[in-house]
């Protein structure tokens, strides 16, 4: 057994904040996860956060946690989808001519410029 009953442990590193996953063994033998979240507070002070899972609770813990992680992933990809859609319509209303629907687009024409020779003459 490990410094104070560990057993396992990782870290994940995510910007500012490192999570430990600690696998711990208590005096009793029971054992258990502990989250730690640690963030870098100010200089050397670190802010630290800790829940503690028992193997009898961890199963409902991660029935939770899947159910939220499954919600997250649906609400992104609805979000996204709402996104391109607006995004799309935006393109359309733009891309759109601003003239009414009862003006008629017709052919302007421009007179072509001539130049004028030595004798006076149009070309």
């Amino acid at each position: 057994m490990g410094i104070r009953g560990e057993l396992f442990t990782t870290q994940v590193m995510v910007e500012n904040r490192s999570y430990f996953f600690n696998v711990k063994e208590n005096r009793t033998g029971d054992i258990f996860l502990q989250i730690v979240e640690s963030k870098n507070k100010e200089g050397t002070q670190f802010d630290r956060h800790a829940i503690v899972l028992f193997a009898d609770d961890m199963q409902r813990f991660f029935k939770g946690l899947d159910a939220s992680v499954s919600f997250i992933e649906k609400e992104k990809k609805e979000r996204k989808k709402k996104a391109m859609e607006k995004k799309i319509a935006r393109s359309e209303k733009y891309s759109r001519s601003e003239k009414p629907a009862g003006d008629k687009v017709g052919v302007v024409h421009i007179p072509s410029r001539r130049k004028k020779t030595n004798s006076g003459d149009e070309e």
